[in-house]
């Protein structure tokens, strides 16, 4: 029989508490005398709160304390129900506050009174607040142990900041969960996928723990048992949301990375935005940014997975919805802004490569940062023991000339445990790159660096486009194969493609074991460069490129959307080689002025282009005339768009846009 959540919950003896060294070292400070007198203990269904007070309480009383515990859904949330349920635990059941609080502070020289499930309470927040919590002596010290993080008006007032404790309960990490599908009979060799799954969440690893060992012996896939701990937890967060309205809400945004009043307007048409957005801020799983609200992910996951798995229809509209509001608003973000954007478009694919890559399920305990000169020893030493003579050499001459262009990859206790080299076209002058004339630089007697180059001279871009050389990657284990420092490398040269979107055209990179990542690059779109292999050391260097085409990152990501959500990309408004305009009505010619204006507005799109741009573009550096003409061209284009004319925006004292 399977053992759902009433009897993980409910059983009070159940071995293999793990982790929670942080919070419960926190209480422990609370009971302590000089310590705070009164904590919040809040976290998600399932998260461990209950079992964090089974142990404190044990311990508590293990040191001589008295443990009063109250569950407060059995409790009459009212001030003559709370003090009852109090009088009938310490044996006094007819007195009144006063008489009862002295006899509690009488019970032992320290008093733990423990409120359990307090969220149901909060009609009663204030009378405690104010009434019976300054009441209490100083021997006593109350814990309220909620899945809502407590009021702000508890640490409002001066004198409560010094006796008021907030002690979020977090997710395990990767090792404690490791930890705890052990002791549930899991082995480490069948732990990884429902720890990511799990994302840290105890009972949902319990449940999945409990569902695998259940169904062992019928062989039923992983993906069904982990679909059962899923559907059992989303129904108890689910049940956690009081009104139907907010289930609503919440069911359509687990879709989205980031949660915003637009994007829920867009979701739900019928509702009011504002409201929707502030009926989940008031979630307790939802925490509120200064760009929007992140619902936690070990609840957002289950309740994706479950509505995709009972309406996947409406789960395909939530995300096509969107998406195309997100296209629309990143059109006119501010440059700054745009890497969200690009976030919260990325995370609506659900390719699992594309996923993995963007939004890794493995938490990495490495931090990526750029080098310093006092790296220098540990960077020098793991270049010269995972590369030969000349290949060691060519990289640190790299080093010595160009070290803004590294950064190095720290583990858990600090130390230099990799590295990476990238470097973007436009921080080097091409001139005097690729100029006969002058003597060749050390990036063209890098013999890697050099093939790129001789690629982006046989397939030049355009102006304003950049292509990211990412030129070496290493660990000191594993070199350059997978690894949890190559995971954690790949992550932060992601994240160069949304800070360099929209103008990030190619990515260029090589690795001697280039093969291990052939199935994760082809599905991001990565091609071998066949023909450019190098050779040092004996040692074959291949490299491989991607091009995102003339429409950079956004061109990439409508193509990922048109696979996957089953939405076309807006047909060209330009067809260049034919220089002439796309219209629903028919093409239209151009004039060499008219084509060339258009083809940089279109190269721009959603970006302001000032008159002074156009004319150094399309008239040339040498043009001495007013920029009337740039106006005189727009007006005839406008004409020629016709229903389409409102495309093209004028910005006062700036110049136009391309919506």
């Amino acid at each position: 029989m399977w053992q759902w959540t009433s009897d993980l919950t409910t059983n009070r003896a159940y071995q293999g508490f793990v982790g929670r060294t942080n919070e419960l070292d926190t209480l422990r400070g609370v009971l302590a005398t000089a310590g705070p007198r009164v904590a919040h203990v809040y976290g998600i269904t399932g998260i461990g709160k209950t079992a964090l007070l089974d142990i404190l309480a044990a311990e508590a009383e293990d040191a001589g304390a008295s443990v009063i515990r109250l569950d407060c859904r059995h409790i009459e949330p009212t001030e003559p129900g709370f003090l009852h349920a109090l009088g009938v635990a310490i044996g006094d059941g007819g007195s009144g506050v006063d008489t009862l609080v002295e006899r509690l502070g009488l019970l032992s020289p320290t008093v733990l009174l423990a409120l359990d499930t307090y969220e149901v309470f909060r009609l009663l927040d204030t009378w405690l607040r104010q009434v019976f919590v300054p009441l209490l002596p100083d021997n006593v010290h109350i814990v309220f142990f909620s899945r809502q993080r407590p009021l702000d008006v508890w640490f409002a007032a001066p004198d409560w900041g010094r006796l008021v404790q907030s002690v979020p309960v977090q997710p395990l990490s990767p090792t404690e969960a490791q930890v705890l599908l052990n002791l549930h009979g899991i082995q480490e060799e069948d732990a990884a996928s429902l720890i990511r799954a799990a994302h840290g969440h105890p009972l949902a690893l319990k449940l999945a723990a409990t569902a695998s060992r259940e169904n062992h012996a019928r062989s039923w896939p992983q993906e069904t048992v982990l679909q059962h701990a899923v559907d059992e937890l989303s129904r108890m967060f689910l049940a956690d949301v009081e009104d139907s309205a907010s289930r609503h809400v919440l069911e359509g945004a687990v879709v989205l990375r980031r949660v915003t009043v637009s994007l829920l307007q867009a979701l739900f048409p019928e509702l009011d935005p504002q409201d929707a957005y502030e009926r989940l801020r008031r979630l307790p799983f939802v925490d509120g940014m200064h760009d929007g609200l992140i619902i936690h992910e070990a609840v957002r996951d289950p309740l994706a997975r479950s509505l995709h798995a009972s309406d996947p229809s409406r789960y395909l509209d939530y995300r096509r919805s969107a998406w195309r509001q997100l296209v629309s608003e990143s059109q006119f973000a501010a440059s700054d802004d745009l890497w969200r954007y690009t976030a919260d478009m990325l995370y609506l694919i659900e390719n699992p490569v594309v996923r993995e890559a963007f939004f890794p399920t493995v938490t990495t305990l490495h931090s990526v940062e750029a080098a310093q000169p006092q790296d220098d020893e540990a960077l020098t030493g793991i270049v010269r023991a995972r590369d030969g003579c000349q290949a060691s050499e060519l990289l640190l001459q790299w080093w010595r000339r160009m070290p803004q262009a590294f950064s190095i990859v720290r583990g858990v206790t600090g130390e230099v445990e990799g590295l990476y080299c990238k470097l973007r076209s436009d921080q080097v002058e091409p001139s005097w790159l690729l100029n006969d004339q002058v003597e060749p630089s050390w990036l063209l007697n890098d013999p890697v660096t050099a093939q790129w180059y001789s690629h982006l001279e046989q397939s030049p871009m355009r102006s304003g486009e950049v292509a990211l050389f990412c030129r070496r990657w290493l660990s000191l284990k594993e070199g350059d194969s997978p690894s949890e420092i190559q995971a954690a490398i790949w992550l932060d040269l992601k994240r160069s493609y949304m800070e360099l979107r929209p103008g990030l055209r190619r990515v260029y990179l090589t690795a001697t074991d280039l093969g291990a990542y052939r199935q994760v690059a082809q599905r991001l779109g990565f091609e071998a460069l066949g023909g450019w292999e190098v050779e040092l050391d004996g040692v074959c260097y291949p490299s491989a490129v991607l091009d995102f085409g003339s429409a950079s990152v956004d061109g990439w990501l409508a193509e990922l959307a048109a696979a996957e959500l089953g939405i076309k990309r807006d047909p060209a408004l330009l067809d260049v080689e034919a220089r002439q305009l796309m219209l629903a009505e028919g093409s239209v010619a151009l004039t060499p002025l008219e084509f060339g204006v258009m083809r940089y507005l279109v190269e721009h799109q959603g970006k302001a282009v000032s008159r002074r741009e156009l004319l150094q573009h399309v008239w040339g550096t040498r043009y001495q005339g007013g920029s009337n003409v740039v106006d005189a061209i727009v007006r005839t284009l406008r004409r020629k768009l016709g229903s389409q004319s409102a495309r093209i925006e004028t910005l006062t004292g700036v110049g136009y846009r391309l919506r």
